[in-house]
């Protein structure tokens, strides 16, 4: 019979979130009560016995303040309220995410305008765009045409982007990254 597996050592949990009641390191804090008034800084176990005659608890606003401020508050409330303001901030975000483009050296008017055309549609949607000149065979040895048609998109995106990258060879493609102004 195997032996048993070894039991890991129980830890408590991290903690997380604002310290409260017994939690709280300090000696003294500066308590404000459930009205917003201050009620000035008193030792720790006395501002919880208050609380809890009050049938709140004694959270810890700002810790790292000299002496840290506590407040008379309903943990569990306050920890939901700040879970949904979380929230709201994290839908409010716009994360930039890159597009690219890719294009030939030799690419033609009608092809380089319906390329323009999403170029420009993806800056106003406010990405980054990476557009990819791919050279093939002998397109190597003139890397002057793709050179110019990166310039070229680089003059017609001017009022609405800027060059975050300027064009730079890399194995057998040339890339150029723009940003929204």
């Amino acid at each position: 019979m195997p032996p048993p597996y070894p039991r890991r050592p129980q830890t408590p949990p991290q903690f997380t979130g604002p310290r409260y009641n017994e939690f709280i390191q300090s000696q003294k804090v500066r308590v404000i009560d459930e009205n917003g008034e201050n009620l000035g800084v008193m030792y720790t176990r006395e501002a919880f016995e208050q609380a809890q005659e009050v049938g709140l608890d004694l959270v810890e606003i700002s810790p790292n303040a000299d002496p840290p401020v506590a407040k008379f508050l309903d943990i569990g409330r306050f920890k939901y309220e700040a879970q949904k303001k979380a929230n709201e901030q994290r839908k409010k975000q716009k994360t930039q995410e890159i597009k690219e483009i890719k294009m030939r050296p030799n690419i033609d008017d009608h092809d380089y305008d319906t390329k323009m055309k999403k170029v420009f549609e993806f800056i106003d949607e406010g990405d980054k765009v990476k557009v990819t000149m791919r050279f093939r065979g002998r397109e190597m040895a003139h890397g002057e045409l793709g050179m110019a048609v990166l310039r070229r998109v680089a003059e017609q995106t001017a009022e609405v982007a800027k060059v975050e990258a300027h064009p730079r060879m890399e194995g057998r493609q040339m890339l150029m990254v723009l940003s929204p102004k």
